[in-house]
């Protein structure tokens, strides 16, 4: 076990170039040192994949972090500052509530992204990526992020929320600066650039609730407004906030599911190979770069009952930082972890989360990346990477490259 002076911060050891750059050989000293290592806010990072998986399964770990010790100083503070509103969201969405509110949202969601209807997707997904696919052939080179992994997710959110495709880019503006109010930080200012954007997406969406009471569409926005749930309704709060939540759930992590996924492909040329050689293995293949470059690298757990963990006592209230990342590639779990294998079948990646918190959206997920991904490799057999170095994101719990660029 590391000691208290050791206490490490991943959002800290990211600002390093190198570590950002390829953050899994620290992941795996990290895990070599001990399953409990304590942090610099307090709380404890979780190393090892039974650990992790353990913690996301077991119900007297939360994802509110109302349940943090010291959360009255916590809120009394953002209210101070201003943004208190955004705090109180925190508790009240999807991704952090708890049972049974929890429960009630997931169930009234949960209908439009069964396995099966969003296998009825797959052709219009396959569709919007062909003709991505198009205009970059027509171009003879292509940018990942820009030209691929961004606007299929989105496209295909937003039409499924009924979200004009002129205000994408501006939505997409505030997602990236909204996402970073999940890392991990004690500088509460740092958050202000979140606040202003999740403040900005609640009155675009407001303002699309209120069009779509007056002209109901074919859209999951209607739905959601006309859902009953065992005679309950999504509040109006419940109801922003849940689309705000499947905006940027539906793509951000998506984005980096493609072109993370592209990357670690043209960094394995023989398993490159090997997928264009048999396209059959896109399924396994997409659970391989899940495991290999998972979109979300840390989630948090708060404790909610005095527990035990890892042989360890934890007090009720103790913040725990669960590195999915690095317990995808735990050597007691997967053979030859730091091998990229498309074929491998017995994968039991984090990748999705686990418990009652699972990802919502990971069937769409799965589809998005094996059309995306699937068909590019089909499409451009030459294809290379033109850069040698790259630029990642900003962010500690969401990972993927900045741009990508490829010529053929």
């Amino acid at each position: 076990m590391a000691s208290v002076e050791d206490a490490v911060s991943i959002a800290e050891a990211l600002k390093d170039p190198a570590v950002r750059a390829d953050p899994y050989p620290l992941y795996a000293q990290y895990r070599e040192t001990g399953p409990l290592l304590p942090t610099m806010f307090g709380g404890y990072l979780v190393t090892r994949h039974s650990d992790c998986f353990n913690v996301l399964r077991d119900a007297r770990f939360s994802s509110n972090q109302s349940h943090q010790a010291g959360w009255d100083q916590v809120s009394q503070l953002v209210e101070q500052l201003g943004f208190g509103d955004l705090f109180t969201m925190f508790t009240r969405l999807m991704l952090f509530a708890d049972p049974p509110d929890h429960t009630r949202l997931r169930r009234i969601v949960s209908k439009a992204f069964t396995p099966k209807a969003v296998e009825e997707m797959r052709p219009r997904i396959a569709e919007i990526v062909d003709g991505l696919l198009d205009v970059a052939e027509a171009k003879g080179e292509m940018e990942v992020v820009e030209d691929l992994a961004f606007p299929l997710p989105v496209t295909v959110i937003s039409e499924m929320l009924g979200v004009p495709s002129a205000d994408h880019e501006q939505l997409r503006t505030w997602t990236a600066l909204a996402v970073k109010a999940l890392d991990p930080s004690d500088d509460l200012m740092a958050m202000l650039p979140a606040v202003g954007a999740i403040r900005e997406m609640r009155e675009y969406f407001d303002a699309l609730v209120a069009e779509r009471r007056r002209n109901p569409g074919n859209d999951l926005t209607t739905a959601l407004i006309a859902a009953e749930d065992e005679g309950e309704t999504l509040s109006h709060d419940e109801l922003l906030d849940t689309m705000i939540l499947l905006f940027g759930a539906g793509h951000e992590t998506t984005v980096n599911l493609i072109s993370g996924g592209v990357l670690n492909l043209h960094r394995h040329p023989a398993q490159l190979a090997r997928l264009q050689a048999d396209p059959a293995l896109i399924g396994t293949a997409t659970e391989e770069l899940l495991r290999f470059g998972p979109p979300v690298q840390v989630t948090a757990r708060t404790a909610t009952v005095d527990v035990e963990l890892a042989g360890r006592p934890l007090e009720r209230g103790s913040q725990l930082i669960v590195m999915i990342a690095g317990a995808n590639r735990d050597p007691l779990v997967f053979d030859e972890p730091e091998t990229l294998d498309i074929g491998r079948t017995d994968n039991r990646h984090l990748a999705f989360g686990g418990g009652i918190h699972l990802c919502l959206g990971a069937p769409l997920a799965r589809i998005e990346g094996q059309e995306a991904i699937g068909r590019l490799v089909q499409r451009f057999p030459s294809m290379r990477l033109v850069d040698d170095e790259v630029v990642w994101k900003e962010t500690s719990t969401i990972r993927g490259p900045a741009h990508l660029r490829l010529a053929w």
